[in-house]
């Protein structure tokens, strides 16, 4: 235990007890002892610290699906903030219990409608690792727009979506960005776009692939001669 305590604790040397008749008279020395950190462990990671109401609120929905009683409108999740959901979603896909990170992703969606692309993307990862392609077309298919701030988000989509080889789905987010003003309203990252083409391909969708090459992506040659003339 001395070892795990942070502080600078002095004994005596057992040889060099003073003699309790000349204590007052007799100067005497010490040696200092010092204890070591509390531990070796390092900085504790952001993000992976559960509060305890997201801690019981795992544990409540790994009871209810034992007993087939997880329901959409399953109380113990009613209570939690944002940030707590995000942990407990973030904390079951990391344990590979995707059919309750579905339960708990379809929770947050519903009561913070705005799209998360990046945790969407965690989503179509962690049901990519476990086999769940069909629950990764539901997904996609219930997209309805695309956020054209998140590129990044974006291009985890559609790598995660290629990376499954759903063809349907790929095809389905080109719809989604094209509703979504792609190509009319805004263009997407070169990366991005070089991506969804090369998967198109890989499909055998070689005129959509030339169709998103053409409309969605920046014709760099032809701005930089605009710019010019």
């Amino acid at each position: 235990m001395a070892s795990s305590l942070h502080s600078n604790l002095t004994f005596l040397h057992p040889f060099l007890k003073p003699n309790p008749i000349t204590t007052q008279s007799t100067n005497f020395h010490h040696i200092p002892i010092r204890c070591g950190p509390r531990s070796n462990r390092g900085p504790l990671v952001k993000g992976r610290i559960l509060s305890i109401e997201a801690i019981q609120a795992i544990q409540s929905l790994k009871r209810a699906q034992k007993t087939n009683s997880l329901s959409p409108s399953y109380p113990s999740l009613s209570r939690l903030l944002k940030a707590d959901l995000l942990a407990a979603l973030r904390e079951l896909l990391r344990q590979g219990e995707c059919a309750i990170g579905l339960h708990v992703f379809s929770v947050i969606r519903a009561e913070y409608p705005d799209q998360d692309l990046g945790l969407l993307a965690d989503m179509i990862s962690a049901l990519g690792k476990n086999g769940m392609g069909d629950e990764i077309d539901r997904l996609i298919d219930e997209l309805e727009e695309i956020d054209g701030g998140d590129e990044k988000g974006l291009l985890r989509v559609i790598k995660g979506v290629i990376g499954t080889g759903s063809k349907a789905s790929t095809i389905r987010i080109c719809e989604v960005m094209k509703r979504s003003g792609v190509g009319s309203g805004w263009k997407v990252d070169e990366c991005v776009g070089k991506v969804l083409s090369k998967g198109l391909r890989g499909f055998g969708e070689f005129d959509l692939a030339n169709e998103v090459e053409r409309e969605f992506c920046w014709d760099f040659r032809g701005n930089l001669e605009n710019s010019v003339v």
